[in-house]
């Protein structure tokens, strides 16, 4: 077993530990990673506070006098966007992520991911749900993402890259990427699925609660590079409560969740779904993978609070960016909108 992965003590520890050594970077992208990572947690906010602050004073005093002499700044545009919503409001006004639940489903106000421009979250075409891989536009494989990389080697048989999420939204949130230099399109294969189901199983025993969640293209992936979401929830998101029919409950999830313990069994409902071109989102937890089926993006308008249903979503965990509408939301609005994307 890689030693990160040796316990959930140990991988917070080193993933911890690794974000205080990006900041070194004097980068601004890795500035905002560290700092939308450590508003996850109030305790790791508190540690790298000072060290943040400094940054952000730094940044602030270099780029305003570059301006001022007219200089180019050469920085990533989206960086750019984000490091100026947050100097507007200021670094001491900062708000921390915040988590309650409304009846049995979860929700978060999410500050610095508000900051984030929306991508491609108003794409719709519902006739293909894969395009190919471009190494024109951002993957994985940039050169300037490597110092993002938490950890890399080889995993269950396959060369792996696991990122920190730059907005993350959920506990100990990475990317993960299998055989990143293969360029593998946003289109999940047969060997890939049975890959990250051996992998998230192999992991449940160090890690318990580790999970993973896929977008599939046309269900909010933002990034056609073969990728899927880790992150560690013991208590398990909505969609895994033994309420709903899917898990042998009597109550009816508002959305078609086909749930398999099963490696194969779920790959036989995904291929069916990409012979139908019908886009889904999966959550892969403990022994199960759940198959959400869902009208593809685009086609169905998101709340204000939202840039668009992911897997978190539609396994039952709002991800909001309006603190009135996170404190406010009721159960039966949830109901609403996740029934919205039900075909």
């Amino acid at each position: 077993m890689s030693q990160p992965f040796q316990s959930i003590e140990i991988f917070r520890e080193q993933f911890n530990h690794g974000l205080y050594h990006l900041l070194d970077s004097q980068s601004l992208g890795t500035f905002i990673l560290c700092l939308a990572n450590a508003s996850q947690d109030k305790n790791l906010f508190a540690q790298l506070k000072s060290k943040l602050c400094e940054q952000y004073l730094y940044f602030t005093e270099q780029y305003k006098a570059d301006l001022q002499h007219g200089n180019q700044l050469d920085l990533v545009e989206e960086d750019l966007l984000v490091f100026l919503k947050l100097h507007i409001i200021g670094f001491d006004n900062i708000r921390l992520t915040q988590q309650r639940v409304e009846s049995h489903w979860q929700c978060q106000f999410n500050h610095i991911r508000s900051f984030r421009p929306r991508r491609i979250s108003s794409f719709h075409d519902d006739t293909e749900i894969t395009a190919p891989y471009d190494r024109y536009t951002f993957n994985f494989n940039k050169q300037f993402m490597q110092k993002e990389c938490f950890w890399q080697g080889e995993f269950s048989g396959k060369q792996l890259d696991l990122f920190y999420n730059k907005y993350p939204f959920a506990n100990l949130h990475g990317i993960c990427v299998p055989e990143k230099n293969l360029c593998l399109p946003q289109m999940l294969t047969e060997e890939m699925h049975h890959y990250i189901y051996q992998v998230c199983q192999q992991l449940e025993m160090t890690l318990p609660g580790v999970g993973f969640g896929y977008n599939s293209y046309g269900a909010y992936a933002s990034v056609n590079h073969l990728h899927f979401q880790m992150f560690i929830d013991s208590q398990g998101l909505p969609v895994t409560s033994l309420k709903w029919q899917h898990n042998g409950g009597n109550d009816v999830y508002p959305l078609k969740v086909i749930r398999c313990n099963d490696s194969q069994q779920a790959w036989n409902h995904i291929n069916e779904l990409h012979q139908q071109k019908q886009p889904y989102n999966l959550l892969y937890y403990k022994a199960d993978v759940y198959i959400m089926v869902r009208k593809v993006q685009g086609s169905v308008d998101v709340p204000i609070w939202s840039s668009g249903f992911t897997w978190y979503e539609l396994s039952g965990a709002m991800l909001m960016f309006n603190q009135d509408d996170y404190l406010h939301i009721h159960e039966d609005d949830i109901y609403k909108f996740l029934s919205e994307n039900m075909l």
